[in-house]
């Protein structure tokens, strides 16, 4: 009866640590993930006059936007970095030029001092102009350091009284400088101008566009807001195209942020090994009124001009984004023991969006391309054909912690029988 119960105990103590090695990756990426630029959000509050209208839930807008930034300081996660802009909040007078540059910082992007950040809040009281654009603007470089989340909620009742700059060219600015900051609005009146604006905003650089009309509306869509950036993403390289393969930046495995003109195609380069394989997607985001018909194509080309492989896609009628993909893998080279060389692949990438003349071409359509090389099928273990890849080890150990667990399954039955009979 020792002799069993020390065997069970050795059981369980290996099914321990099988279970502690197979956490201990997931620890690892922990503490990688633990490494990175925390995330960044900046509030931007219009505290213009018009924000003394009193008609949400029986208030004043300035006093729904208070409520809810109380709410939204008291839920913000502890990673994530947080400062407040004003803009309109300091000057009443009629000087366009004066109104026009009142912006301010009332809390800096870093770690949150609640109150502080709340009695802030408290001091504000509708004031002046709406200068959206420089608001915009002045909000970027408040968060141009770090390279974390970063994130702008502008919260408005109203349209800019300050053009130019024109607020949705401000966000097209924004987004061409390939940082991958995104701006989303909320609006406070239910006005087609205000919301045509402010959707331009926020689909110029990626973001999102919401109206409320009532303060926990605003105070539950703002902490949405700010716990989406606490949730890790990958953040595109900035780089740039060329009009030909030869002068056409090398690019590593990663996710990369470009601009493309109208109908343009533009080149990039990728090594491959023999025995791994290339697998690249491209999406081209539609950030203003387009034409109906419209396509994308991403192509794989030697050196030499010889297509390799390609992919595209079309479609018509109103969309946001529009994507496609190809894979090419590299065959391994014979056992002769020459030493391996990579084969340059240029990528080309095109579309055939246009639009009505009214529309700005510049800056170009968002694209976004992911570079992934991996190891091919035919050069990878068996079980990467099932799509486990470098994953054998997990497979392994599961296999063996499945086994011994049936084997003491067995056993403790086996023990039971025998207990039973003994009695």
């Amino acid at each position: 009866m020792i002799t069993r119960h020390r065997l069970a105990a050795g059981v369980c103590g290996l099914l321990a640590a099988l279970v502690a090695g197979l956490a201990a990756p997931a620890g690892a990426a922990a503490d990688e993930t633990a490494a990175q630029d925390p995330p960044q959000v900046e509030l931007v509050l219009d505290v213009s006059g018009s924000m003394r209208t009193r008609d949400i839930d029986g208030g004043s807008r300035m006093a729904a936007a208070k409520q809810a930034f109380n709410e939204v300081l008291d839920a913000v996660p502890d990673e994530v970095h947080l400062g407040i802009r004003t803009l309109g909040a300091t000057y009443p007078g009629d000087d366009q030029k004066i109104g026009c540059r009142d912006t301010r910082q009332l809390y800096p992007v870093g770690p949150l001092n609640r109150t502080e950040a709340k009695t802030a809040v408290a001091t504000l009281a509708p004031t002046g102009w709406t200068p959206i654009g420089p608001a915009l603007l002045a909000a970027a470089e408040d968060l141009e350091n770090g390279d974390g989340t970063r994130r702008i909620v502008l919260i408005s009742d109203g349209e800019d009284t300050c053009a130019p700059p024109d607020p949705c060219e401000v966000a097209r600015e924004i987004a061409a400088r390939g940082v991958h900051l995104v701006v989303d609005t909320l609006g406070l009146v239910p006005n087609a101008k205000i919301r045509r604006q402010l959707s331009c905003i926020a689909e110029a650089t990626g973001g999102t566009y919401t109206a409320v009309e009532h303060t926990d509306q605003l105070a539950g869509r703002v902490k949405q807001l700010v716990d989406r950036a606490a949730e890790p993403v990958a953040v595109p390289v900035r780089t740039e195209g060329a009009d030909r393969c030869s002068d056409a930046p090398l690019l590593q495995p990663g996710l990369y942020a470009d601009r493309e003109r109208f109908s343009e195609h533009r080149w990039y380069r990728v090594d491959v090994l023999p025995g791994r394989e290339l697998r690249a997607s491209v999406t081209v985001a539609a950030d203003r009124a387009v034409d109906r018909d419209y396509g994308v194509l991403l192509r794989a080309v030697t050196e030499h001009g010889r297509e390799i492989v390609r992919g595209s896609e079309a479609g018509h009628g109103r969309t946001d984004v529009i994507s496609t993909g190809l894979r090419y893998p590299k065959a391994p080279l014979d056992d002769t023991g020459a030493e391996a060389e990579p084969e340059t692949v240029c990528l080309e990438v095109g579309n055939s969006f246009s639009a009505p003349p009214s529309v700005r071409s510049t800056p170009g359509l968002p694209v976004e391309l992911r570079i992934d090389v991996v190891d091919a099928p035919d050069a990878a273990s068996d079980v990467a054909a099932f799509g486990l890849g470098r994953g054998w080890w997990l497979l392994a150990a599961l296999t063996l912690t499945g086994l011994v667990a049936g084997l003491l399954a067995g056993w403790i039955s086996r023990w039971r029988i025998t207990v039973r009979r003994t009695r």
